[in-house]
């Protein structure tokens, strides 16, 4: 995409209204823009990484064996009144009529739903397990949204339910997402690690926070630095072998994590020696949850078993906050000059440079990087504007890209272009085939 025909509305200054980080960079890169309180358009820029994170989330549910639907975002009360929700959930909750006076609500959840679509259409064993998931816009009225999308009132999110007949299937299906969440953060070039979490009044043992870590973030983290040395890509995971997903899990749940809601710090200094003990703020990005039978003995979810009797399916719920995540990434990745982005959430690879637009000689030789760049599937923002080098670098950097690849006069002389790792800062001159295969490794 060439910059002077994309829609980039850049800030010079912080906006007054953003408190954190992230919203700043947000705004100040054209990323998104305030509709109303909690609630943001997403610009071409932002609604690139938005799709590109996910992508990410989507290709790590289907590797899972999860298979994926579509709920709207409108549902009616009648099932939230026969789960006993409908009442106890509070205001957070946007309660709307139709023209006929029949209540309904903008879904801040989809267990009632996604319960009644299993109920009508699985009643044996033999069709179980099934794992279902969507990537849906939610809505919670939330009493003071701030923080940009790090705590919005419209958010997207990845729901996904799983559906077994007993304790021990619905323990593998959480296995299962929880090695799934592990690679799709590490995709994202992100360290989550899984925290225990409160189970509520359902009891159980199944239930963790992912946490990323962030200076800004709203939780203290406690852990073991073990987490931060693993890597979680290294390896391929044989989802259909439950011995391979519980060694995954042991591992990492042997490992001390805990927030500070949770945190013994008795335990901690027992557990983790000195030297490997990490204490520091982190934000949370998904959560997975046991709930056995809560949403499918009301609703009526049961199927025939083996011995002939009935039972109510077992389930779970794992959630990502993927517009969420696009805020606590840059939390989590951001230096002075503005976001750094991880490659595979980048909304473009590269930012090429023409440092004298207009010149014969530099856009001549611009435009045919350009088009080798695009011909080769490598995304590129080419910034062919007349502004000055100094604004031209400044944007570079606050927008992020992995890559700068700049020419000007002086390089093309000299037979070279100037490469920049936006993430290191590190700059060489290189000859153009010794740059474009750097960009390609």
């Amino acid at each position: 995409m060439r910059r002077s025909r994309f829609f980039l509305p850049t800030l010079r200054d912080n906006p007054k209204e953003a408190e954190i980080v992230s919203h700043r960079l947000m705004l100040r890169a054209g990323m998104v823009r305030q509709a109303s309180a909690g609630i943001y358009s997403w610009l071409p820029m932002g609604f690139r990484v938005l799709k590109n994170i996910e992508r990410i989330v989507r290709e790590e549910q289907d590797r899972a064996g999860n298979q994926e639907v579509l709920m709207p975002t409108i549902q009616s009360a009648d099932l939230w009144v026969q789960s006993g929700r409908y009442n106890d959930y509070g205001p957070e909750m946007l309660r709307i009529k139709d023209r006929h006076e029949r209540d309904m609500l903008y879904g801040p959840t989809n267990e009632e739903l996604i319960t009644d679509i299993f109920a009508g259409a699985v009643k044996s064993y033999r069709d179980l397990p099934q794992k279902l998931y969507h990537i849906q816009w939610k809505f919670r009225d939330e009493v003071r949204p701030r923080f940009g999308v790090m705590r919005g009132r419209e958010f997207l999110m990845k729901d996904a339910y799983s559906f077994d007949l007993d304790y021990e299937g619905a323990r593998r299906a959480y296995q299962s997402h929880f090695v799934a969440y592990l690679r799709t953060f590490a995709r994202m070039g992100l360290r989550a690690i899984p925290m225990e979490a409160d189970t509520g009044p359902i009891g159980g043992d199944l239930s963790h926070e992912f946490i990323i870590l962030a200076e800004t973030g709203e939780s203290e983290v406690f852990c073991d630095r073990e987490f931060l040395d693993v890597d979680l890509l290294g390896r391929d995971i044989d989802y259909e072998d439950p011995a391979a997903l519980a060694e995954v899990v042991d591992y990492f749940t042997k490992l001390y994590a805990r927030t500070d809601e949770k945190h013994d710090p008795a335990a901690f200094e027992a557990a983790v020696p000195e030297a490997r003990r990490y204490q520091g703020r982190g934000i949370e990005v998904g959560h997975i949850f046991y709930f056995g039978t809560k949403y499918s003995k009301p609703l009526g979810a049961r199927v025939a078993t083996p011995d002939g009797g009935e039972t109510e399916v077992h389930m779970g719920s794992y959630g990502i906050g993927v517009s969420r995540l696009v805020g606590a990434i840059i939390e989590a990745s951001h230096d002075e000059a503005g976001i750094v982005w991880p490659d595979e959430v980048a909304p473009f690879k590269v930012g090429l440079v023409n440092l004298k637009a207009g010149d014969a000689d530099c856009d001549r030789a611009c435009d045919e990087i350009y088009a080798g760049l695009q011909g080769a599937g490598v995304e590129t923002l080419y910034d062919d504007t007349p502004e000055r080098a100094g604004a031209k670098f400044a944007t570079m950097d606050l927008i992020g890209l992995p890559w700068q690849l700049i020419v000007g006069p002086r390089e093309l002389k000299n037979g070279v272009v100037e490469l920049k790792r936006r993430a290191t800062g590190e700059r060489q001159e290189l000859p153009l085939d010794a740059a474009l295969e750097r960009i390609a490794g």
